[in-house]
């Protein structure tokens, strides 16, 4: 074999050898660049703050079951109450972002709560991705049966008349109910004495016994109670009227910059990825503004107001601009 067939054999071979070696690494170098695995692939826990039963779980299993369907998997509710839903808070802070866990979080988690406490287990604006509002619930001021009471007008009057003498009940001190009671004292110039309680419902049982003259209600905690004619509602914080009580007059109405609802939005975990986040931003709103889904909302005392995360943004944070300078203002702290 000459010298330059030698050469030629040895070069034929080294390229064939490389060939055969990028043949082996293709599989590899699109295994790293192919698309991530279907989503979902298992089912989705979706975590709420308060008892099973109560408003906020309603939503979460009325909008979890269309958001069901709109993902091809289970949607589980994992109830997780306690400390005005900051054990809940904490647990979704700390669970891994992989798309497979959402959580309910409503104003007090996203917005009250960081002006409320010196020091939280998590932290509102870097713990929690937004996927998306869901729905929210005007608040209303309400008599007790036995007070006379039936016009907002005539309610305002007395409080004017008699500061201090009125008490009012909220489900607790720090509550969406108690901070609309703080503006609504502030911009109508009355004086009521402030009665927290655990909870929504046992200051409905005291309110329906005519145990405490007044409460700040949202709808879902009573629209049981109003429609049996059980309590008197008087005055709607909300910026429209009431769909379901259309006869109610909003504190705007009577010329008091009063605006405050308890509201229902939808996070997950910071980490999750973005292309997650946005599936379930989409099957979300998709979910929220089903027919059927909505008319269980409203039928609940729920109004359902779907956004995009990005509207959600801006919706958090001019809630924390006004809310923010109201609880400074009134020295509220929880800690």
């Amino acid at each position: 074999m000459t010298t330059a067939t030698t050469r030629t054999f040895r070069l034929a071979a080294a390229l064939a050898v490389a060939g055969a070696a990028m043949t082996m690494l293709a599989p590899a170098a699109t295994a790293q660049t192919a698309s991530p695995p279907a989503y979902p692939t298992k089912p989705v826990r979706w975590v709420v703050g308060y008892p099973a039963g109560g408003g906020t779980d309603f939503l979460a299993r009325t909008a979890g079951a269309q958001l069901s369907q709109q993902l091809g998997q289970p949607v589980l509710v994992d109830n997780r109450p306690g400390a005005g839903a900051i054990i809940a808070s904490e647990n979704v802070a700390r669970s891994p972002g992989d798309g497979y866990t959402v959580f309910s979080a409503d104003n007090g988690v996203l917005v009250y709560n960081p002006a409320l406490y010196k020091k939280l287990p998590y932290d509102a604006e870097k713990d929690f991705a937004l996927i998306g509002m869901m729905g929210r619930s005007p608040l209303i001021i309400t008599a007790a049966p036995g007070t006379g009471f039936t016009d907002a007008k005539a309610l305002i009057a007395a409080l004017k008349a008699s500061p201090g003498k009125y008490s009012i009940a909220t489900p607790g001190t720090g509550s969406p109910h108690h901070l609309a009671y703080e503006l609504f004292q502030r911009e109508a110039g009355v004086s009521m004495l402030h009665v927290p309680y655990k909870g929504g419902a046992p200051a409905l049982q005291d309110l329906m016994g005519n145990q405490v003259p007044l409460m700040m209600l949202d709808l879902p905690s009573g629209i049981s109670a109003v429609k049996a004619g059980k309590v008197v509602p008087l005055l709607a914080m909300s910026a429209e009227r009431v769909p379901q009580l259309p006869q109610l007059p909003t504190a705007k109405e009577l010329g008091y910059a009063v605006e405050a609802y308890t509201w229902q939005g939808l996070v997950a975990p910071t980490a999750t990825p973005k292309a997650i986040q946005a599936r379930l931003g989409t099957d979300l709103l998709k979910s929220m503004n089903d027919a059927g889904v909505k008319q269980k909302l409203y039928d609940a005392g729920w109004e359902a107001r779907p956004t995009d995360a990005a509207d959600m943004g801006r919706l958090v944070e001019s809630e924390r601009k006004k809310w923010h300078a109201l609880i400074k203002a009134r020295d509220i702290k929880l800690d």
